[in-house]
């Protein structure tokens, strides 16, 4: 079985409650709920995200529709955790690190705080706007982002992620 339907068979065999948004250490930057899709290879999970980023430490939670538990992804003080309901805890000096070893790939954790404030993480990238002078593309460190749709506020509010061998789509829900 691969890595992403090991991850959800967990999630099936303790069928936990959600667990809440552990509080920002230092100010939240944002507070973003969302839809998520992931395709790697032949595997596929469909998932709720709800993250709260601030520059010091992250909490993200994924949970299933029926909001369920599957994973909790914390950065703090140089060192990210990801926490599943077997319980099983991973640790790793970065969120890129350690999706690679619990998933078998590594997520755009690094960038994707910047990404979904469409613009560019630091660092070469590539960008093209739409007419209406918005983010429509970008391409930075091998993932091509495409903005697929924005909110009242001008916010991103669909987006799709592609790496070679993997895609995520985010359907942000709300920001705060």
């Amino acid at each position: 079985m691969g890595r992403l339907l090991a991850l959800a068979a967990a999630l099936l065999a303790t069928a936990c409650a959600a667990p809440e948004l552990a509080p920002p250490a230092g100010p939240a930057e944002f507070e973003i709920a969302a839809r998520i899709a992931v395709r790697y290879g032949g595997e596929a999970l469909t998932a709720n995200l709800a993250w709260r980023h601030g520059a010091a430490a992250d909490d993200l939670l994924i949970t299933s529709p029926l909001g369920q538990g599957i994973a909790r992804i914390a950065r703090r003080e140089g060192e990210t955790t990801l926490s599943t309901p077997e319980p099983r805890e991973y640790r790793a000096a970065d969120p890129e690190a350690l999706t690679e070893q619990v998933l078998g790939f590594r997520l755009p954790l690094a960038g994707l705080a910047d990404w979904v404030r469409a613009r560019a993480a630091p660092g070469p990238s590539r960008a093209r706007r739409d007419t209406a002078g918005r983010l429509a593309e970008l391409e930075q460190s091998g993932w091509r982002i495409e903005y697929l749709e924005y909110d009242a506020a001008a916010r991103p509010a669909r987006l799709r992620l592609s790496y070679p061998g993997v895609e995520l789509r985010l359907a942000i829900a709300s920001w705060k």
